[in-house]
């Protein structure tokens, strides 16, 4: 299988309702609340629809806008917009991500695990002993900024 197209509809009882306006300040507010988002995300509401957009650094900003919202009281969907800006060259993107492999605790110093960068995609290769290793580069990845996408080619070889 190489994708699923989600067609389900939330319903939301009538208790859970919010108006456009008191739905887009709740979002606002969750954002705002969130350490991890910038203040450059904003949130819009339409019929329990929320439009986030706006600009981050690390999808790991990206990712808590998202879940700062998509639990909120009267949230049908969540449509992501936001652009992760990748202003840096693909060699110091390498870099920083090859800095946050080494300050990951989880990956050994004479990992092989590589770090290839190429339009904001970062591809990920080698060799880790554990998921729990494998988790950590992941993490470490999405921590260098300008990260877009990440291709997980990494081998669990357990």
């Amino acid at each position: 299988m190489t994708g699923v197209h989600n067609h389900l509809e939330v319903a939301l009882p009538d208790s859970t309702r919010r108006d456009d306006v008191k739905l887009a300040t709740a979002a606002s507010n969750a954002l705002a609340a969130n350490l991890t988002v910038p203040d450059t995300v904003e949130a819009t509401a339409e019929d329990g629809n929320i439009t986030l957009t706006g600009t981050v650094s690390y999808g790991t900003e990206r990712a808590a806008a998202e879940a700062a919202v998509a639990g909120l009281a009267g949230v049908r969907n969540v449509f992501d917009d936001i652009e992760i800006s990748y202003s840096l060259d693909p060699v110091e993107v390498d870099l920083h991500v090859q800095q946050a492999l080494d300050r990951a605790a989880l990956v050994p110093d004479d990992s092989d695990v590589t770090a290839d960068t190429k339009d904001g995609i970062i591809t990920l290769t080698g060799h880790v002993r554990t998921w729990a290793e494998h988790d950590a580069v992941i993490g470490a990845a999405l921590m260098a900024r300008g990260i877009i996408d990440i291709r997980d080619e990494l081998q669990v070889t357990g």
